[in-house]
Parts: structure tokens; sequence; C-alpha cells
């Protein structure tokens, strides 16, 4: 369940939970505006959530595990 958590919830939170308040700001960041950065910020930090899930929970899964599948 955690694994879960970590892989689907916290990006879910970060994007769509986040997004109506991050969208009121009106900021820049290095010329883009904070929505945009906020989102391609996200693309990055989901491909780290699923690393952490598959580093601390599937890396260690035999491959004839039925888990696998």
């Amino acid at each position: 369940m955690l694994r879960y958590l970590i892989g689907l919830g916290i990006p879910y939170v970060g994007v769509i939970g986040l997004l109506p308040w991050i969208a009121t700001k009106d900021a820049y960041i290095l010329g883009v505006p904070l929505l945009y950065a906020w989102i391609f910020l996200w693309f990055v930090l989901t491909s780290g959530c699923l690393f952490v899930c598959w580093h601390f929970f599937d890396r260690h899964v035999p491959d004839s595990d039925p888990r696998n599948a």
C-alpha cells in the first residue's frame, strides 16, 4: 500500500491537488510562468517517486516471482 501512495498518491496530489492553488499565483521562475514550471517539475518528481518505489519495493523481487506477471 505504501508503494502506491508514493508512486501514485504523491504525484496525484502534487499535480491535480495543488494545481488550482498554483494557478492563482502570478509568479515567474527563470522567465517561465509558475504554472508551467510546476507541471514540468512534477514530470521529474513523478519519475523520482517511481524510482523510489522500484528501489525499495520491486528491485529485489526475482524474475520468477508471480508478482512480476
